[in-house]
Formats: structure tokens, sequence, C-alpha cells
């Protein structure tokens, strides 16, 4: 997945880029692919180049560094960015000035290939290791090999103001948390990213305070499990139970800082961004509920509907307790969207194991989905200890059938909309027309209408639901 907005929407965005400094003449193109704790990582590190003479562009051509921001969930993500290189190295080869760096997971994995095989950069940093940019661009103005991929136990960036390079101008990622410490079988990302360590909350209501002041209108609470969210007063996360009287009493969990945040902030909707079905409380979805500024939607990936498969993840909840989070999710906001992560295919998967994961699918009728037929990551535990035995074939049959009943299911959750009233946060121009608004509802859903000459980007505006597609609600503003 790449930038999710579109090019003009950036142009938009960089009006807003209040953090640089009119003497800054060097330029840094900035390319990010995959999570959206990628495409903020990559506004963190645009603040950083700022502080040293680097203005963000938007052409590559005039760029004195190119990074890119990677991804490595997926092989097809990794040889994206492989095309991606060659194409920089292309245009390096007529502007021999020009240097490139690769930011993130992939600079933690293939720091040596990069370098040394393949030569394609000049410069390799890891997502913990972005303070130390500057002094990596001396070393290779210098000529000497650039490379800081070392992981922290400390470090979340919750001084720095990111650059809202990714912004629309009307809705922001705030990061809230970075690591994991949940050992998926399947996932590079404990090892790319290290382990798990919460933001102190001061510093998050500051950001949103920030955002707040320059208008914008919708936060996401971001990381890579926001429920384990755990402040106590920094560092790695602890078992509360194991931790002195004074940590205990003083601790704020994610329920609570969500509870913070809405309440600081009732004008400013809340969106969160991913949760694990282990770690979702029940205090979180009442947390939900007594907040109208917090969106009706919970992104809750399985990965399985089989509870078998699930345990060769490494996922430390079943599949009855899943339906469980579900009944209670269903029963408490009745209105909320869920949507799902989906592996078609994982590691001694068989038929009846498959058809788990679409009986699931069909039981909790999902409004969205991202669905993926399994790919085998060097360095996962899977990788090391299993054996990827589903024939290609297989695997994208099985995936076919999860994304046309993911189809089904979307228009059916789209179709509750028809004839509703829905209220809509103006984003910007409909990618068909350009007389007509987009933006999502509580729930997530994408809302295009025809525009009139009351409303402009950041209004929020009723819209009643005339038609709909599997993906998009139509509709029209409500007069009055």
């Amino acid at each position: 997945m790449t930038n999710k907005y579109t090019i003009e929407e950036k142009k938009q965005g960089q009006a807003l880029l209040t953090n640089h400094k009119t003497s800054n003449s060097k330029k840094v193109y900035l390319e990010s692919y995959g999570c959206q704790m990628n495409l903020n990582d990559s506004e963190i590190v645009a603040s950083i180049l700022s502080d040293v003479g680097y203005n963000t562009t938007f052409k590559m051509e005039e760029a004195d560094l190119v990074l890119v921001n990677t991804c490595s969930i997926r092989e097809k993500a990794e040889q994206t960015i492989r095309k991606r290189l060659e194409k920089y190295n292309a245009i390096k080869r007529i502007n021999p000035k020009m240097k490139i760096g690769v930011l993130g997971c992939m600079a933690e994995r293939l720091k040596e290939k990069f370098l040394e095989e393949e030569q394609m950069v000049d410069m390799v940093v890891g997502p913990d290791a972005y303070r130390d940019l500057p002094n990596l661009i001396t070393e290779i103005e210098d000529g000497r090999e650039a490379v800081n991929v070392l992981l922290s136990t400390e470090e979340t960036y919750a001084d720095i103001a990111p650059v809202r390079l990714n912004s629309n101008g009307v809705s922001a990622f705030v990061s809230i948390t970075r690591g994991c410490d949940n050992i998926c079988t399947f996932c590079v990302v404990p090892k790319t990213r290290g382990r798990e360590r919460s933001r102190d909350p001061k510093s998050i209501l500051k950001e949103i305070k920030d955002l707040q002041d320059r208008n914008f209108k919708e936060i996401t609470l971001l990381g890579q499990n926001v429920d384990s969210y755990l402040w106590y007063g920094g560092g790695l996360k602890i078992d509360l139970k194991k931790a002195t009287k004074e940590a205990q009493e003083n601790a704020i969990n994610f329920a609570m800082l969500m509870d913070l945040c809405a309440t600081e902030f009732p004008k400013m909707r809340i969106r969160f961004s991913t949760s694990n079905p282990q770690d979702m409380k029940l205090d979180v979805i009442h947390t939900m509920a007594k907040h109208k500024n917090i969106c009706d939607y919970i992104h809750l990936p399985v990965q399985s509907g089989s509870t078998a498969v699930l345990e060769r993840m490494n996922r430390k909840h079943t599949r009855e307790e899943y339906v469980e989070l579900i009944d209670n999710i269903r029963k408490i906001l009745p209105e909320c969207s869920i949507s799902h992560d989906m592996i078609a295919g994982f590691c001694g998967e068989t038929e009846e194991e498959h058809q788990e994961t679409l009986s699931l699918m069909e039981y909790v009728k999902y409004g969205f989905g991202f669905m993926f037929a399994y790919s085998d990551r060097p360095g996962t535990p899977a990788h090391n200890t299993m054996q990827d035995d589903i024939p290609e074939e297989t695997k994208k049959r099985r995936l076919t059938e999860i994304i046309q009943l993911q189809q089904k299911h979307g228009l059916f959750r789209m179709e509750q909309f028809l004839g509703k009233t829905v209220e809509v946060l103006i984003e910007g121009n409909s990618k068909k027309s350009e007389d007509y608004w987009k933006g999502r509802n509580s729930q997530n859903a994408m809302v295009v209408f025809p525009k009139t000459e009351n409303e402009k980007i950041g209004d929020l505006v009723l819209v009643k639901i005339n038609e709909c597609t599997s993906a998009t609600l139509i509709g029209e503003k409500e007069k009055g």
C-alpha cells in the first residue's frame, strides 16, 4: 500500500508545513510504502531534516536526497521498492550529486544486501535511528558508509512535531506506541521495529492541541498494537501486576488515553489503529460508547477463522474468544463498523480450516477487509520452523474466495445506510468529479455527494444516502 493521499492532496497539505525554514536550500524527496506508521515516520523524518536545511519536494528529479520508507510485511512490497530503487538510480546517473537512502523495515532486514551486494543506496536507516540522519548525511558527504539500524527500547519521537506531508489538511496521524511484543509467526515487525514502548500522554495531548490549533478536524491514534498502550513513566511495557504500587496507581492504559483525548478535544474526531483481539478490553469499547467524537469503527485483524491456524500463527486468542469480542462490540456499539486482515494459505492450512475462515466472515459480515495470500518472510518464526506448503494456485483460489465474500459483505454493510442520514467530514474532491465532495462517516465508509455553495474542506455535514456500491456511499447534503 502506498501513500493514501493523491499528489494533488499532498500539495494542498504542503501549504500547511509550518515547520519548514524559509532559509532551507536543500531538497528531500520522501516516498512511503506499507502501514500508516510508515507514513507517520516519514513526517517525523521530514521534521528532523527540516532542522538541518532540507525542504521537502514532490519532484524527485530536483532532490538532493531521495528517501524511501519501506515495508517488509510481504514479498510483493519488497519487489515494488526494488523497482523504485532502480528508478532512483536511473535519475542519479543523470544527477550524480543526488543521494539515495532506505528507511524503515527493509532497511533493518536487508542492510548488507543494499549497500554491498547491489550498491543501490548510499544510506540505510532503521525505524529507531531517524534522529541520526544529520550525522549519516555527513558520513555520506565524507565518502563513508552510512548505516544505523539499531533498535531502541525507549525511542518514541515524542518531542518531534511531524511535518504533515501525508495529510489532506483535515486528518492526521498521532503515534502513541512503537514496536510490538506479540511474536506472530508470520510477522517481521518485532524484528524490524523492536520491542513495544508507549509514548508520554502529555506529549500526545500536546500534539493533538497543535493539530486543533491548525484547524485539523480528525486524528488517528496510531500504533502496531494500540490496545496494549501503557504509560507508567517510560521504557518498555511492563506487567503491572509486578510493578510498584506507585506505577500501578499512575499507569494510563489505552481506554484512559482515549478518554483523555476525547474529553479534552470534544470537537476533534478520533480514530485508532491497529487493534489486537487479545489485547482489546471492554473498557475500550465502553469508552467509545461514552464519547460521540470517537468514531464507530474498529480495525480488528483476525488473520484466520480457524483456532488451529491461529495457534500456528501464535495469535493469543481462539476463534471463540474473537467471536465473543465481536458480540460484545455489537452489543455495546450496535452501529460500529468492523474491518479485518485475513491471510489465505498459511502454513499447513487445510481446506476445512479455510472454510472456517469463510464461516467466520459470514458470522461477522465485515464492512471492510485487507486480504492477502501468505508470503513467507525470512527472519520470521514461520520461516524458521514451518514449511510454506500450500501451492500458489491454492493460495490464489482461497484468496479469491475470501475477496469475493468480503465484496458481498461490504455491499451488505453499505446497504444498511440507504435512506439514512450520516455525518461526513469533507476531505476533498471526489476522485471522479470535482463537482462532488468526498469524506468519511463515523464508520469509515467513503461518502461522495454533490457540492453546493455552502460547504468547504474540513466541514462536518449531514448527508442523506441514496445509493451505494460495495465501497462507496452516494448521497446528497441535507438542506437546512
